[in-house]
């Protein structure tokens, strides 16, 4: 009797009398709780999202043969060629025995992080075009992660390509026992972030790959030569030296070569924030900023 009482459904008044009413939830409403109960948290959602679409921009890299040699064999002939043809002609006040091929070093690792951005980021064109991003877009992630993620895939590969590079190190006069490892890692890191978040920010409205590269070549090409890289901030004019000084690219060239060379020879060659430490609290706002545009970007246009 009390079992039964226990299951029957509860009467409730109306007008017309007692009407029997199920307070028992229904069969949806406990597939609905079930599959809530299932769901992973937001952070693991996005986290996923994050490593999904890094893990692909690495594998389709190894994937492709050409890009990793292209990617070793265009900075090598640059280094090897330009060193060469100025290492005659190449004088600096101050830095007596700094030839030309160890001057351009630290410039040439920058242009391997910069050219590595520009050509990852290139997926991102593709990505709309075949819709993948489409679809990643009407998944549960948000656009901050998938900003991210696309950032940090282009990222590893570009810091991949100049790791491989800083193996002629030594050909340079570097010595590993004096290199500054932690420094290094963090002015390249915090560059391959930086241009990475650039190079997403302008993909994103822009349709073709030849209007891409057209682009960029024109913004980044120029922060390059004007970053230290091909000659010394000292022997540059005055409009010339302040536009150099307020490049940020400047800050990655020489965080690089205060990293493998200290900061003597960097003081040498007449950079004045060297010594200072600058380069990382620079380079920090600078990937933060061109991050924080790459997702407004994503999340504003359609």
């Amino acid at each position: 009797m009390n079992a039964h009482a226990s299951t029957a459904p509860t009467p409730v008044a109306s007008e017309s009398g007692l009407a029997p009413v199920d307070s028992r939830p229904s069969l949806a409403e406990a597939r609905a709780s079930a599959e809530q109960a299932r769901l992973p948290g937001a952070l693991a959602v996005q986290w996923a999202t994050v490593r999904v679409l890094l893990a692909r921009d690495v594998v389709r890299f190894f994937r492709q043969p050409s890009r990793i040699i292209g990617a070793l064999a265009q900075p090598i002939l640059f280094w090897f060629v330009i060193g060469a043809g100025f290492s005659g002609s190449f004088r600096v006040e101050g830095a007596q025995g700094l030839d030309y091929q160890r001057f351009s070093f630290p410039g040439v690792v920058t242009m391997v992080v910069l050219f590595s951005a520009i050509f990852a980021t290139i997926s991102v064109i593709e990505d709309r075009r075949e819709g993948f991003l489409q679809s990643v877009l009407a998944g549960p992630g948000s656009r901050l992660s998938v900003v991210l993620g696309k950032a940090l895939g282009s990222s590893a590969i570009a810091l991949l390509q100049a790791s491989l590079f800083l193996l002629f190190a030594p050909l340079a006069g570097v010595k590993a026992s004096t290199v500054d490892v932690p420094l290094l890692a963090t002015v390249m890191v915090l560059s391959a972030l930086g241009l990475t978040g650039m190079g997403i920010a302008l993909a994103w409205w822009v349709r073709s790959t030849a209007g891409y590269h057209a682009v960029m070549s024109i913004v980044l090409l120029p922060m390059w030569f004007l970053s230290g890289a091909m000659f010394p901030l000292k022997g540059a004019g005055a409009p010339l030296s302040w536009i150099m000084r307020l490049n940020p690219m400047r800050f990655s060239v020489e965080g690089v070569r205060r990293a493998l060379y200290g900061a003597e020879a960097s003081l040498a060659v007449g950079t004045s924030s060297s010594g200072s430490g600058l380069e990382v609290p620079v380079l920090f706002v600078f990937a933060t900023v061109f991050l924080g545009l790459a997702a407004f970007s994503v999340s504003r246009r359609e």
